[in-house]
């Protein structure tokens, strides 16, 4: 074991400084530190592990994976305190790092030295470990966000180490060499600083922080509008803050920044003249409406200035007018407000929260109604017709059922009359009787019909409304309800008759209100009707059918809900026969008219409102239902070619998006 040491001991020269006796400095530097000569040329990691650990020491636990030869030269002595640190540079060179443990030191491959125990320095902590030892930091950021920092410090730290970011605390740990992290927290420690640029606040006295924004945003082409960027140090943002009437401004120049403070505190000055009138143009309000509700802000302003009694207009209890005027301008759809620069300040920031862009909603009902009527009917009818005897008398008997079109006796008068269905019947002739014009003489009449109708509807109404504002569509006829009549006869001269009409609408009608809530919500306020014409010929009237349902519902966003519905299913029987004979098992068939009617209806009525926020969602629906309605007039055009002449089939012009700043807005031509 000896000899597979040797050559490493061998090429170590260490040299002891001689003094003499009376060289007491000399002795003491010999003593606190000698010096070696470290010679290890294509060495075993083995062999030099062995000889370190004589020099200093310490006990080593080498890695099976550690292996190979290794390179140290010096051409003067060096110290031995010195050792240990050289031959850790000289492992780190060759891929291979050290963990200290107690009095152990583990040496394993650098990619695996991240998972043994090591060293840890907390966030303030003294750094432990030094030079080319593998140690653990965590760096808690005070200013800069952690994460932001990680793909800045990474190409720092070798490739087999770890930086990670911990969010909650805004904290950096980092697994590298000791002395590489000296120099990150360096690097860290100059990142992670206060901003120099942060936003202030310019408080204004008298004029209105919202009018003043404006202003500025108008005069400065630099500052930043309407999302556009610049050079950071070129460029200022200024917004305003109605609560505290205050400019809240960010700028990347110094300069500007004392250069706007110097303008607003020239614009920031009281009026010469009292009463201040103000000019508020309005983007979506409207201005009949919320001047009313400046109104009463502006009367309660007041009192709570003076809880004694609002003074009259034009006086004060200080001497200055208090007057105070609140008008709306339709044409314009602008507010003007004459008030002292306080109050107007106050109903301002009232009136920018109140004039924002309200939300619209996209209802879509549905209304479905399925029926099927299915009728039958059968019977056997008897006539006899003829003279008694040779008294020249004649009579007739037999069996008489349903109405006209139905029974033996109209048949008999009028052919033409006999309704739908099978129809076969005996005719003997013609015979006259009394008060009639020549009958066909009928003996039998067999009758038997069925009918089926079905009816399968659905009708899909949109509306799109403002939030809190009623719509109604209607889509029918407006029909006439004849309500009275007068005629006068009798007299010399008859007048001309004449009759009292109401006109009501007959058809689909649909009302809502909706009330969107700030969690999405829908509170709809529904009145749907379906009515429709069921028979003109009654005397008394029009006969109407109506179905209507009146409701109050929530429906969250894009949900679809039943509002109402009528499943109905009637079934009428009836029978008409001879009594006695009809009675009759089988034969009696041949003495009774049967009939049969069965009838069902299924209606729904559903809803679904989506909620239209912007502009861009009020694009989707219009564009699928113009392109709906292009497709419809596509499918109907009329062939071309032929015998007639050719005309030219209607279609919408298609639409044209035009870009804005922040979207495309569907235009229609």
């Amino acid at each position: 074991m000896f000899k597979r040491y040797l050559p490493a001991m061998l090429l170590l020269s260490v040299v002891f400084l001689l003094t003499t006796p009376g060289d007491s400095h000399a002795q003491d530097t010999a003593n606190s530190d000698d010096l070696v000569m470290l010679n290890f040329v294509n060495s075993d990691i083995e062999g030099v592990v062995r000889v370190v650990s004589e020099l200093t020491g310490r006990n080593f636990i080498i890695d099976p994976r550690v292996t190979g030869a290794i390179n140290i030269i010096s051409a003067q002595p060096v110290p031995r305190s010195t050792v240990y640190s050289t031959f850790l540079s000289a492992l780190r060179l060759h891929g291979y790092a050290v963990i200290e443990d107690s009095n152990i030191v583990r040496i394993v491959p650098e990619a695996d030295a991240r998972l043994f125990s090591g060293p840890v320095s907390g966030a303030g902590a003294r750094p432990s470990g030094s030079g080319d030892q593998l140690v653990t930091r965590v760096f808690t950021l005070q200013y800069e966000s952690a994460a932001m920092l990680v793909p800045i410090l990474r190409p720092l730290i070798a490739p087999n180490n770890i930086i990670n970011a911990y969010q909650n605390s805004n904290s950096l740990v980092i697994t590298d060499y000791a002395g590489n992290l000296d120099r990150i927290a360096q690097v860290i420690a100059a990142i992670d600083k206060p901003g120099s640029h942060d936003p202030v606040a310019i408080p204004l006295l008298h004029a209105s922080a919202v009018d003043m924004a404006q202003t500025i945003n108008k005069l400065f082409p630099e500052s930043v509008q309407g999302g556009l960027t610049a050079e950071p140090t070129q460029r200022f943002a200024v917004v305003a803050d109605p609560r505290s009437n205050s400019l809240l401004v960010n700028s990347g120049d110094p300069e500007r920044l004392v250069r706007l403070r110097n303008f607003v505190a020239m614009l920031d000055t009281p009026t010469s003249v009292e009463g201040n009138i103000h000019v508020v143009y309005l983007k979506n309000a409207e201005a009949v409406k919320l001047a009313e509700t400046l109104r009463a802000i502006y009367q309660g302003e007041a009192a709570s200035q003076f809880p004694g009694g609002t003074p009259v207009q034009g006086q004060a209890t200080d001497g200055q007018s208090t007057a105070g005027i609140i008008q709306a301008d339709a044409a314009t759809n602008s507010i003007i407000i004459i008030a002292p620069d306080a109050i107007y300040n106050n109903l301002r920031a009232a009136l920018d929260k109140l004039d924002v862009r309200r939300a619209q909603v996209y209802v879509e009902a549905l209304i479905v109604e399925l029926t099927a009527d299915r009728a039958a009917e059968f019977g056997v009818q008897w006539q006899s017709l003829g003279a008694l005897g040779e008294t020249g008398a004649q009579g007739f008997g037999g069996t008489n059922f349903g109405s006209t079109g139905q029974n033996i006796i109209g048949t008999s008068v009028n052919p033409a009359s006999v309704g739908a269905g099978l129809n076969v019947g005996v005719v003997d002739g013609s015979i006259s009787l009394p008060g009639f014009d020549q009958l066909l003489n009928i003996s039998v009449l067999i009758r038997a019909l069925e009918t089926d109708a079905n009816a399968n509807i659905l009708s899909t109404p949109t509306l799109l409304t403002l939030d809190n504002e009623e719509a109604e569509i209607i889509i029918g006829q407006n029909v006439p309800f004849v309500t009275g009549q007068f005629a006068l006869s009798g007299a010399s001269v008859t007048p001309s008759p004449f009759q009292t009409i109401e006109r009501h609408d007959v058809g689909l009608t649909l009302r809502i209100k909706p009330q969107i809530s700030e969690g999405g919500t829908v509170r709809l306020e529904i009145y749907q009707e379906v009515s429709s014409i069921n028979d003109k010929s009654n005397p008394a009237g029009v006969i109407t059918n109506k179905r209507a349902v009146a409701s109050t519902v929530l429906v969250d966003d894009g949900q679809i809900v039943v509002i109402g519905g009528l499943i109905q299913d009637n079934v009428t029987t009836g029978m008409q026969r001879v009594p006695v004979l009809g009675s009759i098992p089988l034969l009696g068939g041949l003495f009774r008219y049967e009939n049969r009617q069965q009838g069902k209806t299924n209606l729904m009525i559903f809803l679904r409102p989506t909620l239209v926020r912007d502009s861009r969602g009020a694009d989707v629906f219009t564009g699928e239902r113009y392109d709906y309605i292009i497709g419809e007039q596509k499918a109907a055009a009329l062939s071309t070619g032929g015998i007639l002449f050719d005309m030219e089939n209607p279609v919408l012009p298609a639409p044209t998006p035009v870009p804005t700043e922040s979207s495309a807005t569907l235009v229609l031509p």
